[in-house]
């Protein structure tokens, strides 16, 4: 077979130079459609295949695939097998449970393990390696809860690999091994629900797969309200709820930049003649997952709807590809007697399918308990509303940011950021001294604070700005930030000139996307 394709937009080749390491270091993003540049195959999420791979390397390079390695793991280095030629070694892998080519994943570099479950191992490079165990320990915890609400895990490990900071997602659920970006590395742990995505995906996602990326809010918004699931079962029902608020927020954004009426704001839109990159928002996430939420309040809360999701697995797991038609029958199927009391009668499904723009807001987001908000609430107002007389006198009163836990110090900066008009310059001086911004290691936090610096025209902080984005690819951080950058004040220059200077540093895909929001 002869075939060819674009080279650049499925692997990153990263130097010793951008990663500050001793070796290269390369690695593969296979979502949406990007398999074909790796291998001749069907590149749709409708396909799904079994698999055998052996990557051949340098002998001081250790390869992982997002599958079940053939070799053993000695000493935290996973063995490979000598092919007696130019020092180089082999390692085999198998992934016998079907997935779609999407899900192919594979890295190569200077990669050590460390067993921090019963069925799971973190890799990454040495020096992360200490920080990396402690930040995921929690992971067979996360396992059982899913567990207990999507059904048994079938893919046999479940091991975690920390890239480079130039990863271009939060995660990447690769089947045996789920990639993570170090920004991931908040040294308190505060983070994981990014991790409990990920493996909420497990079931739905890589188990039940959207069958064409129109019904991609089958993968990402059953996700988004599993990983709430397991939230809710392990910390608290109203802390599930301060994540969907906080989503709320990111689906608002997200409406705003395409614009309320465009395709990309379906929960189903037609993506058939666009690159699924192009589409790609928190609007399948977010939208998706609000959409669960109103039906579980329809079937009267968690304990009438969660048997609904382990059956859902169970009908269409393995081979099973879901789409938004098989998903509503099935569901009807599933409450029939409820279908039978009128409950449904107002869901306009529908609208809620094929309709653009927000979900209506009469449902969402007043059903949400914002208790855990409010904090966040009183404290932003405090700081909208305060004179420049009170500023000066400004004492630790307001330390209540310190009781804050670091999900709501984000959601404090959110709400900041809503605000009908910027903050002034002076409240966020006042603010960097008081909260001591600059010395946080959460990325959620830093990235809403030079957000809300930027929408006030901050100049002096563009530096930081810039600094932050030569530290990270994740395009959640990325995309957002130099657009802010570009429409800010004097910023439009520094924006074009920083990203083309440091643009090699980012995968293919973050650049790709950059470049479209900066129009070059």
């Amino acid at each position: 077979m002869s075939y060819h394709w674009l080279s650049g937009y499925l692997v990153i080749w990263l130097s010793c130079h951008h990663i500050g390491g001793k070796h290269a270091f390369v690695f593969t993003q296979c979502q949406a459609i990007h398999a074909r540049s790796l291998l001749p195959c069907q590149d749709s999420p409708g396909i799904k295949f079994t698999y055998r791979a052996t990557l051949i390397v340098p002998a001081e390079l250790t390869a992982l695939m997002g599958a079940i390695p053939v070799g053993d793991i000695k000493e935290g280095r996973l063995t490979g097998e000598s092919i007696g030629v130019g020092n180089k070694v082999s390692y085999s892998f198998e992934q016998p449970t079907p997935i779609p080519s999407y899900l192919i994943g594979l890295a190569i570099g200077d990669i050590h393990c460390r067993e921090i479950g019963a069925r799971s191992r973190v890799w990454s490079e040495p020096e992360l390696l200490d920080a990396c165990a402690y930040e995921f320990s929690e992971i067979e915890e996360f396992i059982k809860c899913g567990e207990s609400i999507a059904g048994p895990y079938i893919w046999g490990s479940c091991d975690l690999l920390v890239l480079p900071p130039s990863y271009p997602y939060g995660g990447m659920e690769h089947p045996c091994l789920i990639f993570v970006t170090p920004t991931l590395l908040a040294g308190d742990r505060s983070l994981a629900a990014v991790l409990i995505h990920e493996i909420s995906h497990s079931w739905t996602g890589n188990l039940v797969t959207c069958a064409t990326w129109d019904h991609f809010w089958l993968n990402e918004g059953f996700t988004v309200f599993l990983e709430r699931k397991i939230i809710s079962r392990l910390n608290s029902e109203k802390l599930r709820h301060m994540e969907f608020l906080n989503g709320y927020d990111s689906l608002l954004n997200s409406v705003k930049r395409f614009g309320s009426d465009h395709e990309f704001t379906k929960l189903v839109p037609t993506v058939r003649d666009t690159d699924p990159d192009d589409a790609f928002s928190s609007v399948p996430y977010e939208k998706g997952s609000c959409f669960l939420f109103h039906l579980e309040s329809l079937v009267g809360g968690p304990d009438n709807f969660d048997p609904f999701i382990k059956a859902y697995i169970d009908k269409f797991k393995g081979d099973g590809l879901i789409t938004t038609d098989l998903f509503k029958k099935f569901f009807l199927e599933f409450f029939s007697e409820e279908v039978g009391t009128g409950c449904f009668s107002s869901l306009d499904w529908d609208n809620w399918f094929y309709s653009p723009g927000m979900p209506a807001p009469s449902i969402i987001p007043s059903c949400f308990d914002s208790s855990l908000q409010q904090p966040c609430i009183e404290l932003s107002n405090r700081w909208i509303n305060i004179s420049a007389d009170e500023l000066a006198t400004l004492d630790s009163s307001f330390e209540l940011y310190s009781s804050l836990s670091p999900l709501q110090k984000r959601d404090l900066l959110s709400l900041l950021l809503r605000a009908d008009i910027p903050l002034p310059i002076t409240h966020l001086i006042k603010m960097k001294t008081l909260y001591n911004m600059e010395d946080s290691k959460n990325a959620e936090i830093k990235f809403k604070w030079l957000s809300l610096c930027l929408r006030s025209n901050w100049e002096e902080m563009y530096v930081q700005v810039a600094s932050f984005l030569t530290e990270v690819g994740r395009m959640k951080f990325v995309r957002p930030l130099y657009r802010n950058l570009y429409k800010a004040e004097n910023g439009r220059d520094i924006a074009l000139k920083l990203f083309k200077q440091h643009k090699h540093i980012y995968h293919n895909i973050c650049a790709t996307m950059v470049a479209k929001d900066l129009e070059i």
